[in-house]
C-alpha cells in the first residue's frame, strides 16, 4: 500500500526562519546571534520578530548588553523561543539565551530579493534591528528527521540559500563577528542563511 502524502503528525509551525550567527574566531564562542521570523501559522496565531542576542555569553543583565526578542505577538515569541530557537545549536551554548527582554515591535519590512541581496528591518520603540543577507547561493531544499534536529520530536522541512556575507546592526552598530562555518546534515554550511516555507512536524 502506498503511503499516504499526507503528514500524520502535528503542524507545530510553518513559515520563514532565517539567521545570522557570527563569530570572531573560527574555533571561538558566537559573539553575535539573530534568528528573524515571519510565521504564517502556530497554536499561537501567526506573527512577526526576531530574536538577537548581542552578547550572547552574558546572562546578566548589563548595561548595553542588549539579548532581546522584537515581535508583534508575545505568546508567540516566547513559543518559538522556549520549544525551538533556545534549543538550536547555536543558542543552546549561549547563556544569553537565558536572560532576554520581549518588547512590542513597531514596524516590520523586507527589502531587497533572494537572488543577490535581501534584508529584514525590524523597529521596537527604542531599536532597529536590520539582518542583511548578501552573496547568496543557490537554493536547496531540507528534509531534517527529528534524530537529526535540534528538538528532537519535529521533522523540519524547509528551503534553504546559504550567505557568505552578512550583518546585523541594532541602531545601525553591527554585532560583533563575521560569518563562520558550521556542521549541517553532514555537511558545512555558512553560518548565515534564508530560510523560506520552512515547516515543523511532530514526528509521527
Amino acid at each position: 500500500m502506498a503511503q499516504s502524502p499526507i503528514h500524520p503528525g502535528r503542524v507545530a509551525w510553518t513559515g520563514e526562519n532565517p539567521g545570522i550567527y557570527l563569530k570572531e574566531q573560527p574555533d571561538g564562542p558566537w559573539t553575535g546571534l539573530a534568528t528573524f521570523f515571519r510565521i504564517t501559522w502556530s497554536p499561537y496565531g501567526g506573527g512577526v520578530g526576531v530574536l538577537v542576542l548581542d552578547e550572547p555569553n552574558t546572562e546578566d543583565g548589563l548595561p548595553g548588553v542588549r539579548n532581546f526578542c522584537l515581535s508583534d505577538n508575545e505568546r508567540l515569541a516566547r513559543y518559538l523561543v522556549a520549544e525551538f530557537f533556545s534549543k538550536f545549536a547555536s543558542f543552546r551554548v549561549s547563556p544569553g539565551i537565558k536572560a532576554i527582554s520581549y518588547l512590542p515591535i513597531t514596524d516590520a519590512k523586507r527589502a531587497g530579493d533572494s537572488l543577490s541581496a535581501y534584508s529584514e528591518i525590524i523597529k521596537s520603540k527604542d531599536f532597529e534591528v536590520v539582518m542583511s543577507w548578501r552573496s547568496l547561493g543557490a537554493p536547496y531544499a531540507v528534509d531534517m528527521p527529528p534524530e537529526q534536529g535540534p528538538t528532537q520530536r519535529h521533522e523540519m522541512y524547509s528551503l534553504f540559500l546559504d550567505s557568505t556575507d552578512a550583518s546585523v546592526t541594532i541602531n545601525g552598530r553591527p554585532l560583533k563577528g563575521k560569518v563562520a562555518q558550521r556542521d549541517f546534515a553532514g555537511t558545512k554550511k555558512p553560518t548565515a542563511f534564508l530560510a523560506f516555507s520552512e515547516s515543523w512536524m511532530e514526528a509521527s
